[in-house]
């Protein structure tokens, strides 16, 4: 999975926060990735669960889609509905430090994981 476009000419930080993310998720169960060319899914076998749409120098930024707002928290730093759709609320979490897979953002991965998440 190296050879993603998003992956190609990372720092060494950039690459161990990208497998630190999928290692959380993969701690909630088996995840499948999904490269598509602007960015990379997560799937739990059913539907994406996730987006990790870029990998900065110093940080990975994911995307949960949810079917509601979670507006009382302190992991993700945008969150809205989807225009034309009114089942969806992109939550946006940008990665920094490996500490800050947190058990707040865990508990939202275990969410997205169950099959909260409303993709496809």
């Amino acid at each position: 999975m190296e050879s993603h476009p998003l992956l190609t000419n990372k720092t060494p930080v950039a690459l161990a926060l990208y497998h630190a993310v999928l290692k959380a998720f993969q701690a909630a169960g088996p995840v499948t990735v999904h490269p598509a060319k602007t960015m990379i899914g997560l799937g739990n076998g059913q539907r994406r669960i996730a987006y990790i749409t870029q990998v900065g120098k110093n940080f990975v930024h994911v995307v949960f889609p949810f079917k509601r707002a979670y507006p009382d928290n302190l992991c993700f730093h945008k969150m809205g509905p989807v225009p034309g759709n009114a089942h969806q609320f992109n939550h946006h979490f940008r990665l920094y430090a490996i500490e800050d897979l947190n058990e707040e953002v865990q508990g939202f991965i275990r969410l997205a994981y169950a099959n909260e998440a409303e993709v496809e």
